[in-house]
């Protein structure tokens, strides 16, 4: 029970998708933040496309969607998950985050993006952009708003909060699809294999620190994020909201009030997205980029 390659699973996600030919060339970057490793996938040698996953997920939920994409890209591991370094002070919000994901494109001298984020993803992209706009071309928001509440994504935080040590990471996917973290059984089992590590005992234990949080801290960080990323700024918006994900009517209405300059779409599937729906994601991003 190896721990995978980061291109492992590329071969397999090209099946699933149709797309033929060779392919692409995926490099691990990344750059030291306040003495702390932030992580990244680069897709091609000239990223334009920077993407930010969700809570307790890593940069490899992006890979099916990429293959399908055919664009350079970043697909960053945040703080905490991944091959990025934990906070010993459990900060994990989006701002936090987004200035860790600043100071790694400012690094690799990317220049403005367009920024593709789902959930704690689509979050720390906008306070990315109400913070370095300069960084910041597009964005495109995987169900996720300003407004969403910890309650509404119950689904992802009671798995969070569940089993930490696992005896194989098979058992780790008959949890995930209990749970309803998606439905097919290959694919999730591609995604637990870059999401997991294998201790010198042989058990299994996931990669991010959201799952071992500080006594004193609470299971998910503070999702709060200000509108203004979205309001002050006068880049393309797209939000792609999933059929049986975690936004609910209330705050998809508030969305298209306060940002009314907005594209909105929605696709059928479950919260993630990119993962359940990758090339239907991929065709949605592509509208963006023109």
């Amino acid at each position: 029970m190896s721990d995978p390659t980061e291109t492992d699973s590329l071969a397999a996600d090209a099946a699933d998708l149709g797309v033929a030919g060779p392919l692409p060339t995926v490099q691990r970057v990344g750059t030291e933040v306040d003495g702390r490793l932030v992580s990244a996938l680069r897709w091609g040698a000239r990223p334009g496309v920077t993407l930010l996953h969700g809570a307790g997920l890593n940069a490899h939920t992006w890979d099916a969607t990429l293959l399908a994409l055919h664009e350079d890209a970043l697909a960053v591991d945040l703080p905490g998950h991944g091959d990025s370094a934990w906070r010993d002070d459990f900060d994990y919000r989006p701002a936090t985050n987004a200035t860790a994901v600043a100071a790694l494109l400012d690094a690799l001298g990317t220049g403005p993006q367009v920024v593709v984020g789902q959930s704690l993803g689509g979050l720390t992209a906008i306070a990315l952009a109400a913070d370095r706009p300069d960084l910041v071309a597009a964005l495109v928001i995987v169900d996720a708003s300003p407004g969403l509440r910890v309650g509404d994504a119950k689904q992802v935080t009671d798995f969070l909060a569940g089993e930490q040590v696992f005896d194989s990471r098979e058992q780790i996917v008959a949890n995930a699809i209990a749970a309803g973290i998606g439905a097919d059984r290959a694919r999730i089992t591609r995604g637990v294999a870059h999401n997991t590590r294998v201790r010198d005992d042989g058990k299994v234990v996931w990669k991010h620190h959201l799952a071992y949080p500080p006594k004193a801290a609470p299971g998910l960080p503070d999702v709060t994020t200000p509108w203004t990323g979205l309001t002050a700024t006068e880049v393309p918006v797209l939000l792609v909201r999933a059929a049986h994900g975690y936004l609910p009517d209330d705050v998809v209405a508030e969305f298209r009030e306060r940002v009314p300059r907005a594209a909105v779409v929605e696709l059928d599937t479950g919260h993630n997205v990119q993962e359940q729906d990758p090339a239907g994601l991929a065709a949605a991003i592509r509208g963006v980029l023109g």
